[in-house]
């Protein structure tokens, strides 16, 4: 173990301890100013809640109220906040030095012998052509199939596989990337993930530069191999995530793909306010009870990490054969944990939210991870993924061993 691999996971583990007794100091000398400035912290987190879900002259109070707590914490804590935040940023910058970049699993892969390339134009505001997509795909002697309007994307997939593809790719959203994944694990081909979409979610849990959509193409020729996990409802394969409840509702609405944020204004008092009865969901929590009352299920594949700084959110494996669960009753979390498998009831047809696209489900829904299901390639010269380290017991405890010399 090197003595600057050492030196840093002992900056890292000190950094933590430092912002701790940064806030207990303020705690104690400005005693005041910190039982004011959690007041207002409190303020400004019912405000928003009350700007989000009500309508009218009690919107608009929410929204001064709001904007004044917010001033007030900006004002009392701005200093503690930089510090906290930069004992943060310590800690991840140290912990990914310490840790080290995590290895791929990829092993090198056979030049496609033929390879095509489905791509949705319209995905990402027209990605692909800003990117040159299909001539730097012809260059590398890659088949290119664009999908016209009326196309069925699926059918085009399927033709491909019939016509002698033996590595599949798709330029497009998450949604696209989902369809054409699904015909590459029925028929056991290799697949390409090209992010040309809008947030490529998926390019982005596999390690690839969503700035160079070009460069995804290196997979055909000099790529990569490794096994990835899908996720499963009824009939359905998602490479990301399905939403029930208030996203879902949102997300099938008219005008939602033309004005997002006015279609959440106009939609959440009507989905969260006070008279706004929850979607019909049952389903067992961890523990095997029954829950109900929810206004929120967040099934994904493999689960999300919510607590490393940097990109709070992404999946930093899709490997573990494990969905991520997480349920909420408005603003309140009702449990969050990860199965192989799950099960969600109701009275009515559910809408879903499933990669991005609004689907309506007959129940009961049935969820489950397809673990190792997809043979995704990369290109071989891809970095390897280098992820800050999270306040995990998991990180912790490797930045212990690092520390102390352990392997």
């Amino acid at each position: 173990m090197s003595t600057g691999r050492r030196t840093a996971a002992v900056v890292a583990l000190a950094a933590p301890l430092l912002a701790l007794a940064a806030g207990f100091e303020t705690a104690v000398r400005h005693f005041g100013s910190f039982v004011l400035f959690v007041l207002a912290v409190t303020v400004v987190t019912l405000a928003a809640w009350y700007a989000l879900t009500r309508r009218g002259l009690l919107r608009v109070l929410a929204v001064l109220a709001a904007a004044a707590g917010l001033l007030t914490v900006v004002l009392l804590g701005l200093s503690l906040f930089i510090t906290q935040a930069a004992m943060l940023v310590v800690f991840a910058v140290a912990g990914r030095y310490a840790l080290g970049p995590r290895k791929s699993r990829a092993e090198p892969a056979e030049p496609a012998r033929h390879g095509v390339l489905l791509i949705n134009p319209r995905s990402g505001d027209g990605a692909a052509e800003r990117a040159g997509l299909a001539a730097a795909a012809a260059r590398r002697g890659i088949e290119v199939v664009t999908l016209g309007p009326g196309d069925d994307l699926a059918a085009l997939a399927e033709k491909a596989v019939s016509d002698g593809a033996d590595v599949l790719g798709m330029a497009g959203g998450d949604g696209s990337q989902a369809l054409v994944a699904a015909t590459a694990i029925r028929h056991g081909v290799a697949y390409v993930c090209v992010p040309a979409g809008t947030r490529n979610h998926f390019a982005l849990d596999l390690g690839l530069d969503r700035t160079d959509v070009a460069g995804a193409l290196d997979a055909f020729t000099d790529g990569a191999e490794r096994l990835v996990d899908l996720g499963r409802v009824n009939d359905r394969v998602f490479v990301n995530n399905a939403s029930l409840g208030v996203y879902a509702e949102v997300v099938r609405s008219q005008g939602y793909r033309r004005a997002k944020f006015r279609t959440w204004g106009r939609l959440l008092p009507d989905l969260l306010g006070p008279t706004a009865p929850p979607p019909d969901l049952v389903f067992d929590g961890p523990d095997g009870r029954p829950v109900s009352g929810v206004t929120l299920v967040l099934v994904s594949n493999n689960p999300y990490d919510l607590s490393r700084v940097g990109r709070a959110g992404g999946r930093p494996r899709l490997d573990t054969g494990r969905l991520g669960i997480v349920a909420a009753r408005g603003a309140r979390p009702a449990g969050e944990w990860t199965a192989s498998a799950f099960e969600v009831n109701s009275g009515a047809d559910v809408p879903v939210g499933l990669d991005g696209e609004a689907l309506l489900l007959t129940p009961p829904l049935r969820f489950a991870s397809l673990p190792g299901a997809l043979r995704v390639r990369v290109p071989r010269n891809l970095a390897p993924l280098a992820t800050g380290a999270a306040l995990t017991r998991r990180d912790l405890n490797a930045l212990v061993r690092v520390a102390s010399g352990a392997p």
